[in-house]
């Protein structure tokens, strides 16, 4: 177990897994400076980042399994109603 610090001061104690990544070289030394400048770790922006991403990517599919008990709509219908609405 690897302390985690939080933004608020408390440390959590998680699991950690070491992994090899490959930034782009501008891309890392921009990460570093962020990390010296903010006092946290580059593991800490990254799983942050991948966080971020899969929380996006969970809203996304609930969003779609909302949207699969919508009834289908053709191309045509879609462009034949926003005429009638005048928005094209």
């Amino acid at each position: 177990m690897t302390p985690n610090h939080q933004s608020r001061g408390e440390i959590i104690a998680t699991s950690t897994k070491r992994v090899t990544i490959y930034f782009d070289t501008n891309l890392h030394k921009a990460l570093q400076l962020k990390s010296i400048e903010t006092s946290r770790s580059v593991s800490e922006f990254v799983n942050d980042a991948v966080k971020e991403a899969l929380t996006e990517d969970a809203e996304d599919l609930k969003a779609f399994e909302e949207r699969t008990r919508e009834p289908l709509m053709s191309y045509e219908e879609m462009v034949k109603r926003l005429k009638k609405d005048g928005r094209i």
